[in-house]
Protein backbone atom coordinates (compact mmCIF):
# COMPACT_ATOMS: atom_id res chain seq x y z
CA UNK A 1 0.00 0.00 0.00
CA UNK A 2 1.38 3.32 -0.76
CA UNK A 3 1.91 5.63 2.12
CA UNK A 4 -0.22 8.63 0.68
CA UNK A 5 -3.16 6.34 1.37
CA UNK A 6 -1.82 5.39 5.00
CA UNK A 7 -1.34 9.06 6.05
CA UNK A 8 -4.81 9.61 4.88
CA UNK A 9 -6.55 7.11 6.80
CA UNK A 10 -4.63 7.90 9.47
CA UNK A 11 -5.62 11.76 9.04
CA UNK A 12 -8.81 10.44 8.64
CA UNK A 13 -8.79 8.88 11.77
CA UNK A 14 -7.91 11.64 13.33
CA UNK A 15 -10.17 13.85 11.74
CA UNK A 16 -12.74 11.87 12.81
CA UNK A 17 -12.05 10.76 16.63
CA UNK A 18 -10.82 14.96 17.85
CA UNK A 19 -14.63 16.35 17.40
CA UNK A 20 -15.78 13.42 19.84
CA UNK A 21 -12.59 13.57 21.96
CA UNK A 22 -13.11 16.95 22.56
CA UNK A 23 -16.72 16.97 24.35
CA UNK A 24 -15.74 14.61 26.77
CA UNK A 25 -12.36 16.71 27.41
CA UNK A 26 -13.82 20.46 28.01
CA UNK A 27 -17.34 18.91 29.65
CA UNK A 28 -15.85 16.71 31.90
CA UNK A 29 -17.30 17.05 35.63
CA UNK A 30 -19.50 19.68 34.25
CA UNK A 31 -23.54 19.41 34.07
CA UNK A 32 -25.30 20.90 31.52
CA UNK A 33 -28.37 22.93 31.60
CA UNK A 34 -31.50 20.70 31.27
CA UNK A 35 -32.86 22.58 28.54
CA UNK A 36 -29.69 22.13 26.26
CA UNK A 37 -29.94 18.33 27.52
CA UNK A 38 -33.13 17.95 25.82
CA UNK A 39 -32.39 19.34 22.97
CA UNK A 40 -29.21 17.31 22.90
CA UNK A 41 -31.17 13.86 23.56
CA UNK A 42 -33.86 15.05 20.60
CA UNK A 43 -30.65 15.38 17.86
CA UNK A 44 -30.33 11.88 16.99
CA UNK A 45 -34.10 11.71 15.97
CA UNK A 46 -34.46 14.64 14.32
CA UNK A 47 -31.67 13.56 12.31
CA UNK A 48 -32.74 10.41 11.35
CA UNK A 49 -36.28 11.96 10.22
CA UNK A 50 -34.22 14.26 8.23
CA UNK A 51 -32.46 11.81 6.48
CA UNK A 52 -35.27 8.64 5.94
CA UNK A 53 -38.38 11.29 5.17
CA UNK A 54 -37.11 11.91 1.35
CA UNK A 55 -36.09 8.35 0.79
CA UNK A 56 -39.77 6.90 1.94
CA UNK A 57 -41.28 9.23 -0.73
CA UNK A 58 -38.46 8.31 -3.78
CA UNK A 59 -37.81 4.95 -2.88
CA UNK A 60 -39.19 3.90 -5.76
CA UNK A 61 -40.37 6.42 -8.33
CA UNK A 62 -43.90 4.17 -9.88
CA UNK A 63 -44.96 3.28 -6.66
CA UNK A 64 -44.96 5.78 -3.82
CA UNK A 65 -47.05 3.28 -1.85
CA UNK A 66 -44.04 1.13 -1.70
CA UNK A 67 -42.44 3.87 0.88
CA UNK A 68 -45.62 4.38 2.76
CA UNK A 69 -46.08 1.31 3.53
CA UNK A 70 -42.82 0.46 4.80
CA UNK A 71 -42.69 3.41 7.34
CA UNK A 72 -45.68 2.63 8.35
CA UNK A 73 -44.93 -0.69 9.23
CA UNK A 74 -41.69 0.21 10.47
CA UNK A 75 -43.54 2.84 13.00
CA UNK A 76 -46.48 0.80 13.74
CA UNK A 77 -43.64 -2.50 14.96
CA UNK A 78 -41.89 0.30 16.82
CA UNK A 79 -44.64 1.71 18.16
CA UNK A 80 -45.57 -1.32 19.36
CA UNK A 81 -42.13 -1.14 21.82
CA UNK A 82 -40.53 -4.20 19.19
CA UNK A 83 -36.78 -4.56 18.93
CA UNK A 84 -34.90 -2.37 16.16
CA UNK A 85 -34.19 -6.10 14.42
CA UNK A 86 -37.89 -6.67 14.27
CA UNK A 87 -38.94 -3.47 13.21
CA UNK A 88 -36.70 -3.81 10.23
CA UNK A 89 -37.40 -7.50 9.37
CA UNK A 90 -41.01 -6.40 9.78
CA UNK A 91 -40.58 -3.75 7.33
CA UNK A 92 -39.11 -5.78 4.19
CA UNK A 93 -41.42 -8.82 5.09
CA UNK A 94 -44.22 -6.68 4.35
CA UNK A 95 -42.56 -4.65 1.27
CA UNK A 96 -41.63 -8.26 -0.31
CA UNK A 97 -45.52 -9.97 0.03
CA UNK A 98 -46.35 -6.10 -1.23
CA UNK A 99 -43.81 -6.33 -4.13
CA UNK A 100 -44.94 -9.85 -4.67
CA UNK A 101 -48.49 -9.11 -5.25
CA UNK A 102 -47.97 -5.89 -7.36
Amino acid sequence: MKSEIIWMIIGMGLVTYIPRMLPFLLFKGKELPPFVQGVLKNVPYATLGALIFPAIIFIQKDDLWYGVLGACTAFLASYLGANVIFVVLSSITVLTVYSYFM
